[in-house]
C-alpha cells in the first residue's frame, strides 16, 4: 500500500489539466479547469486529439466562456487532451495569447504555468532560424524551442523537452504532446506544482489533485527539476532534467474530501471560508494546545527551541494578507515573549542587502507555500546562516520543503482569492509559538500563561458568535456600497487588522481604502474626512480604548460616518458611532481573531452588492509565483 498523506489544494497562478487514457478527455478537462480557476481566469483553452487531428479552442475570459465556445466550434471527442486557465504574465489576456500553444509545424501542443525569463533571447534566435510567432507569450517560444531541438538533434519528444529546459531560465510546470505520437504526454516542473494522477490504464495531469480526485486517489507530485513521460499501458518514466539521472516516483495515497472543494450550499467560496473559520482555528490548534495540562506541543518548535530562545531577533517575511498576520505576530512576540521582531515585505527584503546572521530566526508566512518572493527571501536567509521556519497551509509545498522547520496551519483548501481563514489560522499558529516561547523564557507568569491558553481555546466559539453579526453587517454594507473611499483605523494589535480590512475591500469591491494607525489620522488623512467618507474604527475595550474614543470624536466633529467594531456591551462608542458591530470580549492579543471577522463580511457584502466577482476579483490570482 502506498503511504497515506493528507493533502490540501495548492494555490498559484495558472492552472493546467491533462488526460490520456480510455475516457473522453473533454469533460474531465473542463471540470478540472473549473476547479482550478481560482489560480487565474484571464483566459482559458483546450486542445483535444481525436485519433487523427488536434482540435483547439481558446478564449479570453473564464472557463465557462471556453466551454460555450468549445461546444459550438470544435468536436469535443478524443481520449487525449490538455487544458489551461491563465493568469497573464507575458502578453495581454486575449484569445491569441491563451494556452494551449502549437509549435510552428502544428505537431507539438503545450500548456505552461510559470514564466520563462530569458524567452526574448530565445525568441530572437528562433526568428533567425525561420520561426514565426502568433502570440506574445513566453510559452509559444518554449514549444518552438522544443521543436527546434527535436528536429535538430533527431531525438524523441522527452529528450527534446529535457534539452530545451536546460536552456531556459525561470519557473515552469508544463505538459506537452506530439500529435504524430499521441500515446504519451511529457510533463516537467520547476517552481510550479504538478501532480500526476495514476488510474487504470490512464493518467491525469494537473496543478493539484482536485481535477482527478473522483477518478483515482493515487498521485505522484513531481519534485523541482524533474520530468516525467506518461504512456498508456506503461509505468511513469521519471528523470532529473539537469543530469538525466533516473528518479523513482513516490506514489502517494491522497486524502481529499471532495466536499471541501465545492461550495457546500454557499453562494461563494469566500463566504464559505469566512464561516469555516471557527473550525479552521480549532483544527489549527487541535493536538497542539492542551489547555487543561498547560502544554503547547509543536514539533517544529520543540526540536529547535534553542534556536528561538537564543535568537537575537526574529525576522518575519511575507506578502499581502500573510504580511498583515506577520504584523500581528510582531505585537504578540514582543509583548509576550520579549523577543525583538522585524516584519518585512518579502518582495523588498532581498533587494536592500539586509543584515542577517546565524543568530537570527526568519519566519516565512505563506498560505500557498509557493509565493516566489517569500521563497527568494528564504533562500537568502539560509545563505546567511539564519534558521528559517515556515508557516504555510499547503502540505508538501515549496516553502515547506525549503525551510529548516515549520508549522502547517491546517486551514483546509482556500479557494477564494481574497484570503480569510488563512489570516486567522496564521495568527493562531503564530500565537501558539509566541506563547510557547514566553513560557520557556519565563516572560509570562504561570497564571497569565494558563489564562491565555484557556482564552485561545475559547476563540472558535467566540468567532462563531461574531459571525452572528452578519445581518447587521449586511445592512451597513447596503448603506455604504457606493462609497468611493474608506478609511480603516486601529491601534496596537488591531492596527494590522485595519490594514487587512482595507485590503479586503480593495481586493474584491474595487473601492479605494486605506488602513492607518488611529493616532496617525490627524497627521494627514483627517484632511480626507467629510460626510461622504465612511471610517471603520476598531474600538474594542482592551488596549488603547480611551485614545481610540478620542479619535472617533475627532472624526465625528468633521462629519465623518463612523462604523465601529466594539466589545459587547460598549456604551461610550455606541453614543458616538453611526453604526456598531459587536464582538465578544477577549484579551487584547487575541482580539484580531474576532475583529477581522466583521471586516471580512463587510467587504464580502459590499462586493456582492456592487456586482463584483467575489471569488475571482479582477487582475488577481491566489498566489503570486512570479516576481
Amino acid at each position: 500500500m502506498p503511504p497515506k498523506v493528507a493533502i490540501n489544494k495548492k494555490k498559484l497562478m495558472c492552472g493546467i489539466v491533462g488526460y490520456i487514457g480510455h475516457r473522453d478527455a473533454y469533460p474531465i478537462i473542463i471540470k478540472g479547469l473549473q476547479r482550478l480557476e481560482y489560480r487565474g481566469y484571464d483566459s482559458a483553452g483546450i486542445a483535444l486529439f481525436d485519433g487523427e487531428n488536434t482540435h483547439l479552442s481558446k478564449t479570453k475570459g473564464k472557463v465557462e466562456d471556453l466551454k460555450n465556445k468549445s461546444e459550438s466550434s470544435i468536436p469535443t471527442l478524443g481520449k487525449l487532451g490538455l487544458g489551461h486557465t491563465r493568469w497573464a504574465t507575458h502578453g495581454v489576456p486575449n484569445d491569441v495569447n491563451s494556452h494551449p500553444h502549437y509549435s510552428n509545424s502544428g505537431d507539438l501542443v503545450i500548456i505552461h504555468n510559470g514564466i520563462i525569463e530569458n524567452y526574448d533571447a530565445i525568441k530572437q534566435a528562433l526568428i533567425k532560424r525561420g520561426y514565426t510567432f502568433e502570440s506574445d507569450t513566453d510559452t509559444e517560444v518554449l514549444v518552438n524551442l522544443i521543436e527546434e531541438v527535436k528536429n535538430k538533434e533527431g531525438v524523441k519528444l522527452g529528450k527534446a523537452v529535457q534539452i530545451a529546459l536546460n536552456q531556459v531560465v525561470g519557473a515552469y510546470a508544463i505538459a506537452v504532446f506530439d500529435q504524430t505520437k499521441p500515446d504519451e504526454i511529457v510533463v516537467a516542473k520547476l517552481g510550479s506544482p504538478l501532480a500526476i494522477g495514476i488510474g487504470e490504464n490512464e493518467y491525469f495531469i494537473a496543478s493539484d489533485a482536485s481535477p482527478f480526485i473522483e477518478y483515482t486517489n493515487n498521485a505522484v507530485y513531481l519534485e523541482d527539476e524533474e520530468m516525467a513521460i506518461v504512456r498508456i499501458g506503461k509505468e511513469i518514466k521519471l528523470r532529473k532534467i539537469k543530469d538525466d539521472a533516473i528518479a523513482y516516483p513516490n506514489i502517494l495515497e491522497l486524502q481529499l474530501n471532495l466536499e471541501e472543494i465545492e461550495k457546500g450550499g454557499y453562494d461563494h467560496f469566500m463566504l464559505k471560508e469566512i464561516y469555516e473559520q471557527p473550525r479552521a482555528i480549532l483544527d489549527t490548534y487541535r493536538g497542539r494546545l492542551l489547555a487543561d495540562k498547560g502544554i503547547i506541543k509543536m514539533a517544529g518548535i520543540d526540536q529547535n527551541l534553542e534556536k528561538f530562545l537564543n535568537a537575537n531577533r526574529i525576522i518575519i517575511v511575507a506578502c499581502g494578507t500573510s504580511w498583515h498576520a506577520g504584523l500581528v505576530a510582531e505585537y504578540i512576540f514582543e509583548d509576550l515573549a520579549r523577543i525583538p521582531v522585524e516584519v518585512e515585505y518579502a518582495s523588498e527584503f532581498r533587494y536592500r542587502n539586509p543584515v542577517i546572521t546565524e543568530k537570527d530566526v526568519l519566519i516565512a508566512i505563506s498560505q500557498s507555500g509557493e509565493t516566489a518572493d517569500t521563497l527568494a527571501a528564504i533562500k537568502l536567509a539560509k545563505e546567511k546562516g539564519a534558521f528559517v521556519f515556515g508557516v504555510c497551509n499547503v502540505v508538501g509545498s515549496s516553502i515547506a520543503r525549503e525551510t529548516h522547520a515549520g508549522a502547517y496551519t491546517h486551514a483546509g483548501p482556500e479557494i477564494g482569492v481574497a484570503s480569510t481563514k488563512a489570516f486567522t489560522t496564521q495568527i493562531t499558529v503564530l500565537t501558539l509559538i509566541a506563547l510557547k516561547l514566553a513560557y520557556e523564557k519565563g516572560t509570562l507568569s504561570q497564571s497569565k500563561y494558563h489564562e491565555f491558553l484557556a482564552e485561545l481555546e475559547g476563540i472558535p466559539a467566540k468567532v462563531e458568535k461574531t459571525l452572528l453579526s452578519n445581518p447587521v453587517v449586511e445592512e451597513i454594507s447596503h448603506i455604504y456600497k457606493d462609497s468611493s473611499n474608506c478609511l480603516y483605523l486601529g491601534r496596537g494589535y488591531n492596527f494590522p487588522v485595519a490594514l487587512e480590512g482595507a485590503l479586503k475591500l480593495k481586493e474584491i469591491s474595487y473601492i479605494h481604502a486605506e488602513g492607518y494607525p488611529a493616532a496617525e489620522m490627524k497627521h494627514g488623512p483627517i484632511a480626507l474626512i467629510d460626510e461622504q467618507m465612511p471610517v471603520i474604527v476598531i474600538a474594542t475595550k482592551k488596549g488603547h480604548y480611551e485614545k481610540v474614543v478620542s479619535n472617533i470624536q475627532e472624526i465625528k466633529s468633521r462629519k465623518g460616518k463612523i462604523i465601529a467594531i466594539v466589545t459587547e456591551g460598549d456604551q461610550s462608542v455606541k453614543e458616538l458611532a453611526d453604526h456598531v458591530i459587536e464582538v465578544p470580549e477577549t484579551s487584547e492579543s487575541l482580539s484580531p481573531l474576532l475583529t477581522t471577522i466583521p471586516l471580512q463580511l463587510l467587504s464580502y457584502h459590499i462586493a456582492v452588492m456592487r456586482g463584483c466577482n467575489v471569488d475571482q476579483p479582477r487582475n488577481l490570482a491566489k498566489s503570486v509565483t512570479v516576481e
